[in-house]
């Protein structure tokens, strides 16, 4: 068993504390890539959207343009988010325009992609 599996373990005893005291708590893993995310009980799923695409958003800056799909994921995120930013709200025009741009963006890096035959290998 690795550390990052015996702290799994602990951390579900101290959850298991919180839960008999009525704090629900929602703990999701992945040993294997040693992630493990709480979610507390007013978590919904707008809010985990928006944290996950933070991780997404992360990667694509910190990738600048040393990765020849930097640019299709940044253009991606950045849609998502504009999206993510209104679900509940109307999109307004500046938005559209915005994710009108990204789209464009998103179709000039693909050919871009195409015509140097960039490949997953």
């Amino acid at each position: 068993m690795t550390n990052f599996e015996s702290f799994y373990i602990e951390l579900l005893d101290l959850s298991k504390k919180y839960e008999d005291q009525n704090v629900p708590l929602k703990i999701e893993q992945d040993l294997e890539n040693n992630i493990i995310k709480i979610f507390g009980e007013k978590i919904t799923s707008l809010s985990r959207a928006k944290n996950g695409l933070n991780d997404v958003a992360e990667l694509a800056h910190a990738t600048a343009e040393h990765h020849p799909y930097w640019n299709l994921l940044s253009n991606s995120s950045e849609i998502a988010s504009s999206i993510l930013e209104k679900w509940r709200d109307s999109l307004s025009d500046e938005d559209l325009s915005d994710i009108d741009w990204a789209i464009k963006k998103l179709d000039q890096s693909l050919e871009k992609i195409k015509n140097n035959n960039f490949s997953n290998s």
